[in-house]
């Protein structure tokens, strides 16, 4: 809902997925981008854990679940166009699958895109 009391009804993709910015709700760290559906969404607000559709498995996967660093949901928020969530949680351990607290790190100054 927009401050002015608006709904703004998520917008997927033609794969019926919607990117998903994932934020530690306190400090504000980026820790990870990942897709949702509609049921992960559902399964998101219901169990108040992140859950989310893995496109390369095509299965839902709930975070934490096989690595122990779970995300405890504080927050959802749509963006303007309602194509985008941002998910505000209380990270436990690591977010990213490589082992690092977060899964984005700064670009070299002689990297692409600089």
């Amino acid at each position: 809902m927009a401050d002015n009391g608006v709904v703004i009804p998520v917008r997927y993709d033609a794969d019926g997925l919607v990117p998903v910015v994932v934020q530690q709700w306190d400090s504000g760290e980026v820790l990870m981008v990942a897709w949702m559906n509609a049921e992960a969404l559902r399964r998101t607000q219901e169990t108040g854990r992140a859950t989310y559709w893995s496109r390369s498995r095509q299965e839902y996967w709930v975070k934490g679940e096989t690595s122990g660093n779970p995300q405890a949901v504080r927050e959802i928020r749509v963006d303007c166009d309602g194509d985008t969530l941002l998910l505000l949680v209380d990270q436990t351990g690591v977010a990213c699958h490589t082992g690092a607290r977060t899964c984005f790190t700064p670009l070299d100054a002689g990297g692409e895109g600089s």
